[in-house]
């Protein structure tokens, strides 16, 4: 057998093995059932050991909401290895009062368990909250509306608001626009990135790799 058999036999086999498990996936059926969001103020952690310095702790502001997971069939791993939650977060312009900027922020989560109860969530941090209300507490009170969807294989399979209709994201308003002024950051870029491990999913970190 030469070399452009050998080639052409591998690349064969390999488009058969990407087929299969195309193929595999779309037999899959998932779902997902989420709840309402809700959100919180959460001082800044303070943590025992070392040198301790003396500081004020400020607000963070945790929002999160709980999913449960079904595959079909149940994979052996009794998890999904990826979903997405796409989060949407209106919060009041302080430079222009009665409008709302639109904050978002795509988080990738992997291996998470299916059948049990899992929490995902996503934070505004103390300057953030500074930048938003002049003041370094109560970044709920700036909070309008929450809203998010959730994919697995690039397929919304779940959405949800804490007030109003789902979907009110998409929706073209004078009142809300979207903006980067902030950042929406996942867990593991705040300092409770080792807090309360098992309730939430855990975050891919692409740099990981």
């Amino acid at each position: 057998m030469n070399l452009s058999s050998r080639t052409l036999i591998t690349s064969l086999a390999a488009l058969f093995i990407g087929i299969a498990a195309a193929e595999v996936a779309h037999a899959q059926q998932s779902k997902v059932v989420g709840e309402k969001p809700v959100f919180d103020d959460l001082p800044s952690p303070e943590f025992g050991g070392g040198k301790q310095k003396a500081f004020k702790p400020n607000d963070w502001l945790e929002i999160e909401t709980k999913l449960r997971i079904s595959l079909s069939p149940e994979p052996k791993s009794k998890t999904c290895d990826k979903l997405t939650v796409r989060w949407y977060i209106a919060v009041k312009n302080p430079d222009k009062p009665g409008t709302f900027l639109l904050l978002t922020r795509n988080i990738d989560h992997v291996n998470v368990p299916i059948e049990e109860d899992v929490h995902c969530s996503v934070y505004l941090s103390p300057a953030s909250i500074r930048r938003l209300t002049g003041s370094g507490t109560g970044g709920k009170n700036s909070v309008e509306y929450v809203g998010y969807e959730v994919l697995i294989n690039g397929e919304k399979k779940a959405e949800d608001t804490n007030k109003g209709k789902a979907g009110w994201w998409n929706t073209s308003s004078s009142n809300i626009s979207r903006s980067d002024a902030v950042p929406l950051l996942n867990k593991s870029e705040t300092p409770f990135s080792s807090m309360w491990w098992d309730r939430y999913a855990e975050v891919d970190m692409p740099d990981r790799r």
